[in-house]
């Protein structure tokens, strides 16, 4: 009988007719899902798929909703939903489970036995997708579509650094981090910084040396790689940059109107909850203090949510006002691109997901008989272009230009260091790391060259010659 009656049990699962639980955001209506009557409890489910859609990883999206101190709601245990702060686990609860794309699932999970010297234990473990006993999308109407739903899915599972995923943008300048590959191994290429700021990328492949004791397969620097190919990205969103700046001011609006609706919507949820309390207040007995002091209590807690809702509310239009953007700052944007992508303020992150958007892959190899850096940079769209740079030596990135060298070389005949220092920076010259000339520096660097130091008497013999 028990055999039988599990498999019924299985047999309406496969139908999509057994709901045993409805997660957050759902209630069960007979032998199906149906969307929970609640609109704040709707907005806020649609706002995570939109922000972890738009900001590209669960984590974002989580640092997103804690910047506006937004909450989510959650399924007690005794079926009631409640509003608390957004945790990882649950945002990924919501764009992991299938019921929300409007699919039916069952048999998601399954139980084992172990055995230890404490006796028999049960461990719960998620099987496959393949292994499910039921998976029928299109079933009911989910929050997002079937199609967005995967797609989400898709890209957060992408984020994880593994072989055939590029991993999540992260914080470091290095541009092609995940995206490029060795040529000679087919593994992708270990990012490391060095300097004195840990900023100076490098790419190198050490894998097939760690794993199989081979020799290093390649290694350059990542300073002039990103340069070249931020050049060739640059060339290739350039004619787009109006459309792009459009865009962005768009998303600007959208993104604060977001905030301000769901805002809005936890103030009208807090204001209801602080006029129910009075109800309930103003309805009881004054002579019974024992219940009337607690319905008071319970008022005031409600009056001093609404007053925290209203201050969440005027926060974000105090602190990012909307700004009035003529269309003619677009143009001006737009020529000036080079400029916003290379500004110190410019997030390094953002401009990984615009390489990512376009670039679906590099390949990397160095030719050693011409000293050069070949890249093979696989665009989105199919089409594959060559670069090829000159392998620098260690710290020729930084050297003084070759410019600069010749003219100290000619200032050393009439001039001091501290004179051709004060040339130097008249005339706007820098160093090789991009700093102001000084006595010591120009010394520095005829001493490194070899170039003679300034006499007077030479100068003196010179002039007399000349006479």
């Amino acid at each position: 009988m028990r055999q039988r009656s599990l498999s019924a049990r299985y047999e309406k699962a496969r139908r999509g007719e057994l709901i045993v639980v409805a997660p957050v955001g759902f209630v069960k209506a007979g032998g199906r899902y149906e969307k929970d009557p609640d609109r704040r409890v709707q907005e806020a489910i649609k706002l995570v798929f939109d922000k972890v859609e738009e900001l590209g990883s669960a984590r974002q999206a989580l640092c997103w909703l804690h910047e506006y101190n937004l909450d989510l709601p959650v399924r007690e245990t005794n079926g009631d939903t409640a509003w608390r702060r957004p945790s990882y686990s649950a945002i990924h609860r919501i764009i992991e489970n299938p019921v929300y794309g409007g699919a039916y699932t069952y048999g998601k999970t399954a139980v084992a036995a172990g055995y230890s010297a404490a006796g028999v234990s049960v461990k719960i473990h998620r099987k496959a997708r393949n292994e499910w006993l039921a998976l029928k999308p299109n079933t009911h109407e989910g929050y997002v579509s079937w199609e967005r739903f995967e797609a989400i899915r898709t890209m957060v599972s992408s984020n994880v650094p593994t072989g055939r995923h590029h991993g999540a943008p992260k914080h470091g300048d290095g541009l092609l981090a995940g995206l490029i590959r060795c040529k000679r191994c087919g593994r992708k290429l270990t990012l490391r910084y060095s300097g004195m700021k840990h900023h100076i990328p490098r790419y190198s492949c050490s894998r097939a040396w760690m794993d199989n004791g081979g020799p290093h397969c390649i290694g350059f620097g990542g300073l002039r790689v990103d340069d070249a190919v931020e050049e060739a990205l640059l060339g290739v969103v350039g004619p787009g940059a109006i459309a792009a700046a459009t865009a962005a001011a768009k998303e600007a609006r959208e993104r604060r109107d977001q905030v301000r609706e769901a805002l809005s919507r936890d103030l009208e949820a807090a204001r209801y909850a602080a006029d129910r309390a009075f109800r309930q207040y103003d309805a009881a007995d004054p002579a019974n203090r024992l219940v009337a002091s607690e319905l008071e209590a319970r008022w005031n807690r409600a009056l001093v949510h609404v007053a925290e809702v209203e201050g969440k509310l005027a926060a974000p239009d105090a602190s990012t006002p909307d700004p009035a953007v003529a269309p003619a700052s677009f143009g001006i944007l737009a020529s000036n691109l080079r400029t916003v992508w290379s500004a110190p303020t410019t997030d390094a992150r953002i401009k990984k997901r615009i390489v990512r958007t376009l670039i679906h892959e590099v390949v990397a190899d160095i030719d050693d008989a011409a000293s050069e850096i070949a890249l093979i940079v696989h665009w989105v769209g199919g089409v594959h272009s060559e670069l090829r740079l000159p392998k620098r030596r260690r710290g020729q990135r930084n050297s003084t230009s070759a410019d600069t060298i010749q003219a100290v070389r000619q200032l050393v005949l009439i001039a001091s260091d501290d004179l051709i220092a004060g040339l130097l920076n008249h005339n706007g010259l820098k160093t090789g790391n991009g700093n102001r000339w000084t006595r010591e520096r120009v010394t520095s660097m005829r001493s490194y060259y070899r170039t003679p130091v300034f006499k007077p008497v030479f100068l003196a013999l010179r002039r007399t010659r000349s006479c």
